[in-house]
């Protein structure tokens, strides 16, 4: 157990933090809680690498916070009508099928994708979609439905990086056949 890793623990910890200040109506704490989510995750992974102590456990530990912190602000966003079912449905979608795909495979094997400097400005983009939600500025639910585009087509990309690291389609067979 490192630094980074104990970041990380500790935006696992400010999860239910988080949903239990959201419930009790303190919006600004709330929103002040995610923050310092986000401000750990900076920490951890800049910490992670320029000190050389990038883990597999982090590297899993790492994206599965930060998505089920967003998970958690969407559903708390959700609950209070806030954001519309539609919207929620589409977050969801996105971030279990990573999630499970993710899961998957590291349970078979398989190399995983880290986060990558597109997920983690997928990841600014919903922090930003959320400070216009929960202030209630204009243009929100339009941001966040250009989110939600942006984290399926980050998603893709993950999706061709994993085929990739792992040899994955019609070219791997040919490329294993000419060694």
């Amino acid at each position: 157990m490192n630094l980074p890793n104990m970041l990380t623990i500790l935006r696992f910890v400010l999860i239910p933090v988080y949903a239990w200040v959201f419930k009790s109506g303190n919006l600004t704490l709330a929103f002040a809680i995610l923050v310092l989510a986000g401000v750990t995750d900076v920490l951890d992974g800049y910490i992670a690498r320029t000190r050389g102590l990038v883990t597999e456990l982090g590297s899993m530990l790492d994206p599965l916070a930060d998505k089920l912190m967003l998970i958690t602000v969407i559903l708390s966003l959700l609950l209070s009508e806030m954001i519309p079912w539609a919207a929620a449905a589409a977050f969801f979608l996105r971030d279990a099928g990573m999630i499970m795909g993710s899961l998957y495979f590291h349970l078979r094997g398989k190399k995983t994708v880290p986060a990558n400097t597109l997920g983690k400005l997928t990841t600014v983009l919903f922090y930003l979609a959320i400070l216009l939600i929960v202030f209630d500025l204009p243009y929100a639910i339009p941001y966040l439905w250009s989110v939600i585009g942006f984290a399926f087509l980050t998603s893709l990309f993950y999706i061709i990086s994993f085929r990739k690291i792992n040899e994955i389609g019609p070219d791997a067979n040919r490329k294993r056949a000419h060694f």
